[in-house]
């Protein structure tokens, strides 16, 4: 499947201009970006949570723990809505009524499950610790017996989905620009990875390994 599926719920009802069409698109957000928003009803009240997730081709696993009320609300048999978005510049124009900003965001929609699977349930999480930490799978300890009871993984397709952009420059009235009465341009944003950061209590001899070293971002690097 190459392209998304739109729906009612997800075709966009204004700047239509701004949907991707292209599933690698909806790939390619959820794959940069590191924490999505899970949406559920919960007793009867919205909730929007911050949650750690990773993808697996169009299935994403979101995990918590065992006692979290909102993943158990979510996999009730009820449609939940995962977002996540990536925020690339602020939008400066002549007119604050036209400021903007510029980003990639996506929209999931559907009902969960629970992953109750032992091999998948362990899967999932590969897939989130890979996600989040590539590497730290091969380097730190297993999930033991215990840990793995204590955590939750659910499972969402991503069948329904939608994704919204903007990369464009200020767009002023022609009056405005005409006027010459203020400056207009994008002020870039960019996530960047800094230096590790020790823990104190390692011992002597320990130094940043590999998969953690290769992250950090060049102008981190060379501000050392």
């Amino acid at each position: 499947m190459s392209s998304l599926s739109p729906t009612e719920r997800t075709t966009l009802g204004r700047k239509r201009h701004r949907a991707a069409s292209e599933r690698a698109a909806l790939h390619a957000v959820l794959d940069e970006a590191l924490i999505c928003h899970l949406g559920v009803v919960r007793d009867g009240v919205p909730l929007v949570l911050p949650t750690g997730y990773g993808r697996d081709g169009d299935i994403l696993y979101l995990h918590g723990s065992t006692g979290a009320a909102s993943l158990r609300a979510a996999t009730r048999g009820t449609d939940v809505c995962v977002t996540v978005t990536l925020l690339d510049g602020i939008v400066y124009c002549r007119s604050v009524n036209n400021h903007s900003v510029n980003y990639r965001s996506a929209v999931i929609l559907g009902q969960a499950r629970l992953v109750t699977d032992p091999d998948e349930k362990m899967h999932g999480l590969h897939v989130l610790t890979d996600h989040l930490s590539p590497g730290s799978w091969e380097h730190a300890r297993a999930v033991n017996k215990k840990e793995f009871a204590a955590v939750s993984v659910i499972a969402l397709d991503l069948t329904e989905a939608s994704v919204k952009l903007r990369a464009e420059g200020p767009d002023d009235e022609p009056e405005d620009v005409a006027a010459n009465a203020a400056w207009a341009g994008v002020l870039p944003v960019r996530t960047v990875f800094g230096e590790p950061e020790p823990s104190a209590d390692l011992p002597p001899g320990w130094t940043v390994p590999e998969h953690v070293a290769a992250r950090v971002t060049r102008t981190a690097a060379a501000a050392r």
